[in-house]
């Protein structure tokens, strides 16, 4: 059932939102924009790795029995932390900027590591589906015409902000289960919209970067590029693994 709702949504979106394409892309874009997704792939194994680790490791348990509080700030310091040395540090600094960003990835491998308590299969399951959705929806912002999405911006910070206070509401309000679920399903379902989109203004952006690159606007920093995109796909990533297990709870 979730497989057809993803293979659906993934011809929605290609039949109304990539209407107006172009022929091809050019060689500057298609090689910043392999360089970004190799980044963003080889992040991605890192973190399942380091996660896998560290919750075969026994750490898994212990982030698990602290003050969700604590957690979530040591998390929020780290990445964001690791993330904007990522940023700010210039590309030609090589060294040091793979130092960011192995420590990105060792953040979010802790904060991720509890979730290897699931069912191997429900996180098999959200890892394809993971990546179908993220390569169909990047295949429409890579095949759309030049900066068609880049205006989606300032909405779907709006709809970040949306979902992130509705994930916190249950932490500092006493709701109701009828409030209590329609705050969850805004969380879930809200997220994947939103992040979605997410993917599509990233990919357009990485795009758009690359033409700046060609003019010698700015450097390439396709590290920088598949930050973004690492969060994008995480993200999409939990709120499959959550939708999943509630599906199989029923």
């Amino acid at each position: 059932m979730t497989a057809a709702g993803v293979a659906g949504a993934v011809v929605v979106v290609d039949a109304v939102f990539n209407r107006e394409t172009r022929d091809a892309l050019s060689l500057p874009e298609k090689s910043y924009l392999h360089s970004s997704f190799q980044y963003t792939g080889g992040g991605l194994a890192l973190t399942a790795l380091a996660a896998r680790s560290i919750f075969k490791s026994g750490y898994a348990f212990r982030i698990m029995g602290a003050n969700p509080w604590m957690v979530l700030g040591v998390s929020l310091v780290g990445s964001i932390g690791s993330m904007m040395g990522v940023f700010f540090t210039p590309p030609e600094r090589t060294v040091q900027k793979h130092l960011f960003w192995l420590a990105f990835n060792a953040c979010q491998a802790a904060t991720l590591s509890p979730l290897f308590f699931l069912n191997p299969a429900i996180l098999s399951r959200a890892a394809i589906y993971t990546c179908g959705v993220v390569g169909a929806i990047s295949y429409v912002g890579a095949t759309a015409t030049n900066d068609k999405y880049l205006h989606l911006g300032g909405p779907l910070l709006a709809g970040v902000t949306v979902v992130a206070l509705s994930s916190l509401a249950p932490m500092v309000l006493p709701l109701g289960m009828r409030s209590l679920a329609i705050t969850e399903a805004i969380s879930l379902y809200g997220g994947l919209a939103v992040f979605g989109g997410f993917v599509l203004y990233d990919t357009q952006k990485i795009l758009q970067h690359a033409r700046f690159v060609e003019q010698g606007v700015m450097k390439a920093d396709p590290m920088k590029e598949a930050i973004s995109l690492q969060l994008d796909m995480i993200n999409i990533f939990i709120r499959l693994v959550q939708i999943l297990s509630m599906q199989k709870k029923k």
